[in-house]
């Protein structure tokens, strides 16, 4: 088990915030799922996919004294905060560079924590156990650093949580039944994400008539303008859709695809959920047309 790949327990998708007291509710902190393997001063950086990657976080050996036992296996999360929340676009930077100028420069421009959520292993296994005695010898385990810090807390309150979390811009909460059990490499509705709506301003790129209406919606990136990144169907009225398509026709390109593609002039704004690494926006909802606003300054805000 140490030092070899692991999967990690899958978090499945929950609807909305609830309060209950046989749950304990986190933050969700976006970056990385990444397993820690210690054993003395070895420590090993393991990401979801099994692919070691601890030559790219140096200050993993600052954090090796900071875990009191000799030898475990901690799920954690790899994050690069700034202004108080977690960055994911920051830690996939951290992922990606591989030269070693570049990564040193990087510890002082995206430095990484690890927070730490669970505990697998300590010389024999703690799968079985449940989640709260897990939790109970986390705490005595990793001393609370810059580079490794256990995550915070609290139980029964969810709702009070995900207040917090949507007040400073966090991407959801994480609810966790107090007695599960960690089971490797499965999906589990003992564990659930409960994500919170962001909303951007984006540039409509083009639109769709079948199966249903929708917008093609885009932004521009610090290497890429008017990238496409979702689709909008949820939230258009007939009269929203009725006035967008009388504008549309005039300023139509062509159609592919069953895509009539327009001319980059109209803003949208838009809600978002999910968000994938390529930044595709996912359970989208169309909130309003933005007839003042310029396409230019409709960017991703990192």
């Amino acid at each position: 088990m140490l030092f070899s790949p692991l999967k990690p327990m899958i978090v499945a998708s929950g609807k909305e915030a609830f309060d209950d007291e046989g749950y304990v509710f986190e933050p969700k902190w976006d970056g990385w799922r990444i397993l820690l393997h210690k054993q003395g001063t070895r420590l090993e950086a393991f990401t979801r996919n099994g692919h070691v990657v601890t030559s790219k976080f140096p200050e993993l050996k600052a954090a090796i004294s900071s875990i009191k036992a000799d030898t475990c296996i901690l799920d954690c999360e790899g994050v690069c905060m700034r202004d108080g929340r977690s960055v994911f676009d920051d830690f996939s930077y951290r992922g990606r560079i591989s030269d070693s100028a570049k990564i040193k420069a990087a510890l002082r421009t995206h430095p990484a924590t690890f927070v730490v959520f669970d505990v697998l292993f300590t010389g024999s296994e703690h799968l079985k156990e449940p989640l709260m005695t897990r939790k109970n010898r986390l705490k005595e385990m990793v001393r609370s650093t810059d580079m490794i810090t256990p995550t915070v807390y609290i139980e029964g309150r969810g709702r009070d949580l995900s207040s917090w979390s949507n007040e400073h811009d966090m991407e959801g909460i994480v609810a966790k039944r107090k007695d599960s059990k960690y089971v490797l490499g499965v999906v589990t509705n003992d564990w659930l994400k409960i994500k919170n709506f962001k909303t951007i301003d984006t540039i409509i790129l083009g639109y769709r008539t079948e199966p249903q209406f929708g917008l093609v919606v885009g932004l521009h990136f610090k290497t890429v303008k008017y990238k496409p990144v979702g689709f909008v169907e949820v939230g258009i009225s007939e009269d929203d859709k009725y006035a967008f398509q009388e504008i549309a026709r005039q300023l139509q390109i062509r159609m592919e695809k069953q895509t009539f593609w327009v001319e980059p002039k109209l803003c949208c704004r838009i809600q978002y959920q999910e968000r994938t690494d390529q930044h595709q926006l996912h359970t989208t909802i169309f909130k309003g047309f933005l007839f003042d606003k310029d396409p230019e300054n409709c960017y991703w805000t990192y």
